[in-house]
């Protein structure tokens, strides 16, 4: 590896399992130092925690149980990024929930239990990593960067899934907001918007008529990986990533230009 964030502090939230745990091995295996914030260590796909993947390659990185829907969890989560080194350099936004029900069928609890972690746990997030990223010293041009995992569902329908889709396009919003407002105090705001990826998850994502259509719209002859999102999400962390702000980086196979 070409330890791209060498020494920089990262919180993954919604890193123990799909998407959060390929970022969480591959920004440790760069260099950087991960706080693996979840409700839990075990990984919905199955396997070991992340950590003790992490460790035996060879980074660093430690889980700390946090609801990024609560603002006294997410402020925890933050002191706790910056005991040692006093800078948190790069937030990813990744926790979320699905209901999977279309727009009829959401109950008000759906929705409720849907935003608060998907969109509400982003804002808190966002909101207290900016915080102290404004009393930061600037590396490189920045001082600090967040990262968004938005989706391809943002910015066209869910079908079937109306409060997730919601959702992203609420984090789709938020990414070119935060990116408005604290530009010019250098700190960095994009997404990572993926199309379908296989995590490894069972249940209504993998059901023959979701992949069928995922296929269908997507001209690369192939599925996303969560590897081909921790990839992109690498690049935005990294300081490759110049001049470029408010920016969603579709890793889709191509399904928006279809």
């Amino acid at each position: 590896m070409t330890q791209r964030l060498a020494d920089r502090v990262a919180i993954v939230t919604g890193g123990s399992s799909g998407i959060g745990r390929a970022i969480v091995r591959r920004y440790a295996a760069e260099g950087a130092h991960v706080l693996v914030a979840d409700i839990t260590e075990e990984a919905v796909e199955g396997g070991r925690p992340v950590c003790e993947v992490v460790a035996e390659e060879g980074g660093s990185a430690v889980f700390v149980k946090t609801d990024v829907s609560c603002a006294d969890a997410v402020e925890a989560l933050v002191d706790r990024a910056t005991a040692q080194t006093g800078r948190l350099d790069i937030l990813v936004n990744n926790a979320v929930l699905r209901a999977g029900k279309p727009l009829v069928e959401t109950e008000e609890a759906d929705w409720d239990r849907v935003m608060d972690v998907s969109l509400k746990g982003a804002y808190l997030c966002a909101r207290a990593a900016v915080r102290q990223m404004m009393t930061q010293e600037i590396r490189e041009e920045v001082r600090g960067r967040l990262i968004h995992i938005s989706s391809q569902h943002g910015h066209v329908s869910a079908p079937e899934d109306f409060a997730y889709g919601v959702s992203k396009a609420g984090i789709a919003y938020m990414t070119r907001q935060i990116a408005a407002d604290y530009g010019p105090h250098q700190i960095v705001s994009n997404a990572v918007a993926p199309g379908k990826i296989l995590t490894g998850k069972g249940g209504r994502a993998v059901e023959p008529r979701w992949i069928d259509y995922s296929k269908q719209r997507t001209p690369w002859p192939r599925l996303g990986t969560p590897d081909d999102v921790a990839r992109a999400a690498l690049f935005l962390a990294s300081d490759e990533a110049t001049y470029l702000t408010g920016h969603t980086l579709f890793v889709d196979g191509g399904w928006m230009a279809a």
